[in-house]
């Protein structure tokens, strides 16, 4: 499904931030990035969104090689991508049920496919009952539980996880990694950048670990493990006590359903919660227009300000 060839990316003239990365991930895998702190685990999730492009090598995503889409093509190829954040990255102004229904509502889904939607990603992460609550209402934990619904709106294929427990206590953070093994176990293929022991010791998903921008190791890769471990010593049961690999063949037969894909999971349109209050692009609108007023208000102080200090410049001369 996704293969990085020989990736390089260098930013200046400095040190590479990722140099000759090679790795392939097949559909439905969880994989573990990880790493100390500047190893390059967001710049490889960034190359993967295309928000940065290789400086050599390519990455191939669903049999498509990145370097040749253009235009509309990258807007197509992010929907299929689902990014959740460390910071969350909540609308303040949006409750949490418009926050999630945003991005659906900007692809033109209709209302009762939208409402359906929200109510099946709002039981997955079971925040029902704060469903018009706004962000600033809601715990950590509960902030990024919606940013999770948010990022599986629009049916992606792959979820990006960069450091989402990274501001959550132990207990939460367990919690939300648990609930990232649920979604991966319906079908969503996962990348999950973290340096988190606890996550790493409670599950055993393949690892890909970074460090100065190289692949030191591969958990998913038989021939790297055996390079970077020494010989083992000659005893009968070595072989039988070795950990099968990961992957699977390419041609084994996936079971595992697409994440919330249509029709939805039959619910009655009863149980669904009401629509909200407000329209949610008049909201944005509404926000925008505030924006607006705002910078013109700061451009006006700036302004005065330039004209003050030419005036006093003048005075003094």
């Amino acid at each position: 499904m996704i293969t990085f060839a020989d990736v390089t990316k260098k930013f200046g003239l400095g040190s590479p931030a990722l140099e000759n990365i090679s790795f392939q991930v097949e559909r439905g895998e969880f994989v573990f990035l990880t790493g100390p702190s500047g190893s390059g685990k967001t710049t490889l999730l960034k190359i993967l969104t295309k928000e940065y492009t290789p400086t050599k090598g390519d990455v191939e995503f669903e049999g498509s090689w990145l370097s040749k889409l253009r235009g509309s093509q990258v807007h197509k190829h992010r929907r299929k991508i689902g990014v959740v954040f460390q910071d969350y990255r909540l609308l303040p102004e949006l409750n949490v049920w418009e926050n999630i229904a945003l991005a659906l509502q900007i692809i033109g889904k209709k209302q009762h496919e939208i409402e359906e939607r929200v109510t099946d990603l709002l039981e997955l992460v079971q925040l029902t009952h704060k469903a018009y609550d706004f962000p600033s209402q809601l715990s950590g934990g509960e902030a990024q539980r919606v940013s999770i619904a948010r990022a599986l709106a629009t049916a992606p294929e792959v979820l990006l996880a960069d450091e989402p427990t990274g501001n959550l206590d132990p207990q939460t953070t367990l919690m939300i990694a648990s609930l990232f093994n649920k979604i991966n176990e319906l079908g969503t293929t996962i990348f999950f950048a973290t340096h988190d022991l606890s996550i790493l010791a409670t599950f055993s998903h393949r690892r890909l670990h970074l460090d100065k921008g190289h692949l030191v190791s591969d958990t998913g890769n038989p021939t790297q493990q055996q390079a970077a471990q020494p010989p083992a010593k000659p005893e009968p049961s070595v072989e039988a006590a070795q950990p099968v690999a990961k992957p699977q063949p390419a041609s084994a037969p996936t079971t595992a359903k697409p994440l919330f894909k249509v029709p939805f999971f039959g619910k009655k349109k009863s149980d669904a919660p009401k629509k909200p209050h407000s329209s949610v692009v008049e909201t944005v609108v509404q926000v925008d227009t505030l924006e607006t007023k705002m910078l013109q208000t700061l451009d006006k102080e700036s302004q005065k300000e330039e004209d003050k200090s030419a005036h006093q410049t003048k005075k003094e001369k």
